[in-house]
């Protein structure tokens, strides 16, 4: 038993000593080319890879795609939803309910799901019936789909 704790952190050492070497090499990068290093490790510096940083942890996500094509599809719930949102946007209202999704408990996500559908300094009172079952209604759904 000793001998595979030794061996498992002679591999944490091993890793480490392959990062702290990496870090250097980039260190004397900097010192050796300035600014300019960056081109030895961005392969497209002069692109838009700065102005499209994470949109393609929204373009290629399934679970997102499937919440969009819900919300515009003709099921009941989803007119609901559309009903109740009015002039307000359906991709930032999926894009937040993916990221409400997330949340592992039950009644957290829940209660993110009533704060979305109230929206942002909306006087909706979030204690009326209709309001509460449109957002469990859609929970359920959601859980269906997803």
């Amino acid at each position: 038993m000793a001998n595979k704790r030794e061996t498992h952190c002679n591999n944490q050492v091993d890793t480490f000593a392959e990062a702290l070497a990496t870090a250097r090499q980039m260190q004397q990068n900097w010192l050796t080319y300035g600014v300019d290093f960056v081109n030895i490790y961005v392969e497209d510096v002069e692109g838009d890879w700065l102005e499209t940083w994470g949109h393609d942890e929204i373009l290629g996500n399934f679970q997102l795609d499937t919440i969009k094509e819900f919300l515009v599809s003709n099921d009941s719930v989803a007119v609901r939803i559309r009903e109740h949102l009015g002039e307000r946007s359906l991709f930032d209202f999926a894009v937040n309910l993916d990221e409400s999704w997330r949340i592992s408990e039950t009644d957290d996500r829940l209660s993110a799901v009533r704060n979305l559908l109230a929206g942002e300094g909306n006087s909706i009172d979030t204690d009326e019936i209709r309001f509460l079952d449109l957002a469990n209604t859609l929970v359920g759904k959601l859980a269906e789909i997803l």
